[in-house]
């Protein structure tokens, strides 16, 4: 319809815009979140919780507040990254995420379960159900900007973000191989299937820096990413260096200790898509 407003509840008539809005699941009441952007890839091992970490800190410094929504249930690794080792605790009827030293919120299954090296062994539908409860039955409070880690890949538990999370944008991690080009394709065209833009892509693990001369090296051949977003008509591309002190932070559980700058490029992109 030319004259559709986007807002079905002053419409009565029945269209896809209608069936794709009903899908979205309200947050409990009093809970708020402005703004989400999944953090994707398409396959495990390429630093995607790394970026998701690094982007929430990014822009807490910024003074907004900000959220990770841990959707990687069989796979959680954002409370170790951020040295939480707390149990998320409720009232019956809401949870109530567990605040890092610098404020950011946090949900993962790690702090649910009553010893986080315990393996989730769940089928499909229940991974998905758990991430939808995670956005549904959490007490987010006034959060500006969340960060959804999302598994690898383009199953259940993507289909479930972006059908009943209001997802605002995703970025997309990848490292250098032509491989993991090939696979991050898939989820660069699911985002497309689901019109959900793709704000920025992240080539992880592109170069090692020498720390006695500066030179970079292209350890897995030289970066293609920059090719890779021209051909997708994306226009942020964020090259994040092999550094041993990304994987000193993460275990040591200081990720907030990092240094940001690498991703401010994409953290500009996000602040400029919230304003339309």
């Amino acid at each position: 319809m030319t004259d559709c407003t986007h807002d079905c509840s002053t419409c009565s008539q029945n269209c896809s815009e209608r069936d794709k809005q009903s899908l979205i699941k309200p947050l409990h009441e009093g809970a708020r979140v402005n703004k989400v952007i999944g953090v994707v890839s398409g396959k495990g091992g390429v630093g995607k919780s790394l970026v998701t970490s690094l982007l929430a800190v990014a822009m807490q410094q910024k003074g907004y507040k900000c959220a990770v929504l841990d959707a990687d249930i069989t796979g959680p690794s954002i409370p170790q990254a951020f040295g939480i080792h707390d149990k998320a605790m409720g009232d019956g009827t809401v949870i109530f995420p567990v605040e890092t030293k610098t404020g950011i919120q946090l949900m993962s299954i790690n702090l649910l379960l009553e010893d986080e090296t315990d393996p989730v062994v769940w089928r499909g539908p229940v991974i998905g159900g758990a991430v939808q409860q995670f956005w549904t039955d959490v007490a987010w409070h006034d959060v500006d900007f969340m960060f959804v880690d999302m598994p690898p890949g383009t199953g259940d538990v993507a289909l479930t973000v972006f059908q009943n999370l209001p997802i605002d944008g995703i970025v997309v991690v990848t490292s250098p191989q032509q491989l993991v080009e090939m696979v991050v394709s898939k989820a660069v065209k699911m985002a497309d299937m689901m019109n959900v833009p793709v704000v920025g892509l992240v080539e992880n693990m592109s170069y090692f820096a020498c720390p006695d001369c500066g030179k970079k090296h292209f350890i897995y051949g030289d970066s293609k990413i920059d090719n890779f977003a021209d051909d997708y008509g994306i226009d942020t591309a964020v090259k994040l260096p092999i550094d041993p002190n990304f994987a000193r932070l993460c275990d040591g559980g200081k990720i907030e200790d990092a240094n940001t700058e690498l991703v401010q490029d994409l953290i500009n992109k996000i602040l400029f898509l919230s304003q339309d």
